[in-house]
């Protein structure tokens, strides 16, 4: 039996896969070693994930943790400004369109990656830290909000906003 957040990962694989290689991509980088990558798994609870060693720096985990919110998010408007180029109600418009949706709902960090940030943030604050560190605290508030309103569709809104901003789509306001 399918749960709801295993249906909808399922239907935006496409997101899921584009999220787990940018950690991948960002590990790469930043020369942190790559153990084991699943890029999507729909029979799980957690649909991918990146298991790599732990970064020696701050910078590195926290752009590590928000790589797929800068890719992400990024390939949701380039795929989302390629739609407007093409043929309304065409197949292709469709596909880029769904690419676009699918890769924008999949933007956010998760809760575990906001809490890698944290947790890094405060060894960093006992240590060595600057202010750049206590901005992690309004991040990881932010990332868990996002998280939690998922329930709500929040990610899929944030999504057609990027798909607004692409021009793949009119504005509903």
């Amino acid at each position: 039996m399918f749960l709801p957040g295993q249906l909808i990962s399922l239907l935006t694989f496409p997101g899921v896969i584009v999220h787990e290689w940018a950690h991948k991509k960002f590990c790469e980088w930043f020369g942190v070693k790559v153990y084991e990558v699943a890029y999507f798994r729909f029979w799980q609870k957690t649909a991918g994930y990146v298991t790599h060693e732990a970064p020696s720096t701050f910078k590195k985990t926290f752009w590590i943790s928000v790589g797929p919110l800068v890719v992400n998010s990024l390939g949701c408007v380039i795929l989302s400004a390629i739609a407007s180029q093409t043929l309304p109600q065409s197949f292709l418009n469709y596909l880029l369109l769904w690419l676009a949706l699918s890769i924008g709902a999949h933007s956010f960090p998760s809760d575990h990656d906001a809490k890698n940030i944290l947790e890094t943030s405060k060894h960093y604050l006992k240590n060595e830290g600057s202010t750049l560190h206590y901005l992690s605290y309004p991040f990881f508030i932010l990332i868990w909000i996002a998280n939690k309103l998922s329930f709500f569709w929040f990610d899929f809104i944030y999504a057609f906003l990027l798909l607004q901003i692409g021009g793949g789509i009119s504005p509903i306001f």
